[in-house]
């Protein structure tokens, strides 16, 4: 099948000394494609629209996570300058650019409009106000070597929306959105050598919660050297990017715009091996990464590298590892360079079940930036106290901030058919770092009994809101049938 294909709206050349070319690509927004009313952008001199997402649709109306957002995609190997302007005159004086990490600086003009540069491909959200309708920018390298419409081995979307529904793909091809393109669907992949790229957006909003023409927007099975680069995904009706029994998964440079929905999980690598997430930006309601093992017979979930990402959970985990497992072992697991940026609850939850083995697994040089909605009192910092660790019940002014870091141990719940706990080993977590304003921030291990333990653990250098934590911080909570612990 082959889609319309349009030429570029704009390709803008900027002349440099040495006679070579700086390259920015944008986009125009198709026709029908509504644009966002809340901000109006100009990048290197150029009007830009912005798309938008939702987020809290029906049954779920009542969630507060903001209201519609935007954002906007571009192309650029050479330093690009953003002009924005917020157009409901919203107060800028808590104006963000998120992750902080980035380092970037708005600079405010006297007519309301405020400048952003930006050096090098990135993702970053724009904030006048926490979560109420921010700007999510995706600023990406140029696009190589894309294929051809008449490749006789690509499913070509060229610029406009396309209605699709489902997308099967098989050995050997390639499902290819050009910039510019909405298609309409879900993508179904059952093969070797399978590529996923563009810079187009792959768009759920059609479908009501738990609907939708394949069984998850992306759905990957039984599979081998599976790669998504690029594209955006938006409003799932589900879970967003799952992987069940594959090898050498590869997602780089993929955007997540959800929300909408609540189990919108957004890459759960299930039963899969070496899988490598890089450069991505997820937002989700329900866990940003879940790591399963859903049948024993898909084999274990293991060799899973997530790097350069930024992650906002709207209201579950932004990692979850051991709901709904049953494979032996999930193993070899590492986070690395990561930022948090908006997250409500457990931030990285590792609870196995079903006498799983999770173990071998690290954190490491991981960003958390709280917000308001995590704000507690000065009171509600002191009865912080009062927690019994072994349930996690708090006392009723801190019940609803249970904005846990780390959270490990074996567990029963109500996903498990073998009601029996797992195992945790071999976990390192260091060089965390967390700011914002004051909110509980703990990290908790403990184990079930001599067998369901958790064996191995290691906290270095965690520093939360400037002061590093040591073994006697009330932040750190080490339960009982918890051995090996080193905490620096």
């Amino acid at each position: 099948m082959k889609a319309k294909i349009w030429s570029f709206a704009a390709l803008v050349f900027l002349s440099a000394a040495n006679l070579s070319f700086a390259e920015i690509k944008l986009w125009p927004v198709p026709e029908g494609e509504p644009v966002s009313q809340f901000w109006s952008i100009e990048i290197n001199g150029q009007k830009v629209d912005a798309l938008t997402a939702r987020t809290a649709d029906e049954p779920f109306q009542n969630y507060d996570y903001g209201g519609e957002y935007a954002f906007l995609s571009v192309d650029a190997d050479e330093t690009i300058t953003l002009k924005i302007k917020e157009e409901t005159n919203a107060n800028l004086d808590n104006l963000a650019i998120r992750p902080l990490s980035l380092g970037l600086k708005p600079t405010i003009n006297d007519d309301g409009t405020f400048e952003v540069t930006v050096e090098n491909p990135c993702q970053f959200s724009v904030e006048y106000d926490g979560r109420l309708h921010p700007l999510l920018v995706f600023v990406n390298p140029i696009e190589e070597n894309a294929p051809s419409p008449d490749d006789k081995n690509a499913i070509y979307y060229g610029p406009g929306v396309h209605r699709a529904d489902r997308v099967d793909l098989k050995d050997d091809q390639t499902l290819y959105l050009a910039p510019g393109a909405i298609v309409q669907g879900g993508v179904h992949v059952v093969g070797k050598n399978v590529k996923i790229r563009g810079r187009g957006v792959l768009d759920s909003n059609p479908w009501k919660w738990r609907e939708g023409p394949t069984g998850h927007t992306i759905s990957i099975l039984n599979s081998q050297n599976v790669s998504i680069e690029g594209i955006i995904v938006r409003g799932s009706s589900r879970w967003t990017v799952v992987s069940v029994n594959s090898d050498n998964v590869t997602i780089n440079n993929v955007k997540l715009c959800g929300g909408r929905v609540q189990n919108d999980d957004g890459i759960n690598p299930c039963n899969s091996r070496n899988v490598h997430v890089s450069n991505c930006f997820i937002r989700t309601d329900d866990d940003c990464m879940a790591l399963k093992g859903l049948e024993v017979e898909y084999g274990n979930c293991e060799d899973v590298t997530v790097e350069n990402c930024v992650f906002w959970c709207d209201r579950a985990r932004v990692v979850l590892m051991g709901h709904e497992s049953r494979a032996p072992y999930m193993r070899r697991v590492l986070f690395q360079n990561c930022d948090v940026i908006h997250s409500q609850t457990r931030n990285f939850l590792l609870e196995p079940g079903e006498n799983m083995r999770l173990e071998d697994v690290t954190f490491d040089n991981i960003r958390f930036e709280t917000g308001k909605e995590n704000a507690l009192s000065p009171e509600a910092l002191e009865k912080m106290k009062s927690i019994d660790t072994k349930t996690l019940r708090f006392d009723v002014d801190v019940a609803n901030k249970d904005n846990w870091l780390f959270v490990g141990r074996p567990t029963v719940n109500q996903y498990m058919r073998t009601k029996e706990p797992g195992y945790v080993g071999n976990v390192t977590i260091k060089n965390i770092t967390v700011t914002g304003p004051a909110s509980y921030c703990g990290i908790l291990f403990n184990g079930v009994d001599d067998e369901h333990s958790t064996d191995g653990l290691t906290i270095d250098n965690f520093v939360l809101f400037g002061r590093k934590q040591t073994a006697d911080s009330p932040l750190i909570h080490i339960g009982d049938f918890t051995n090996n612990v080193d905490i620096k």
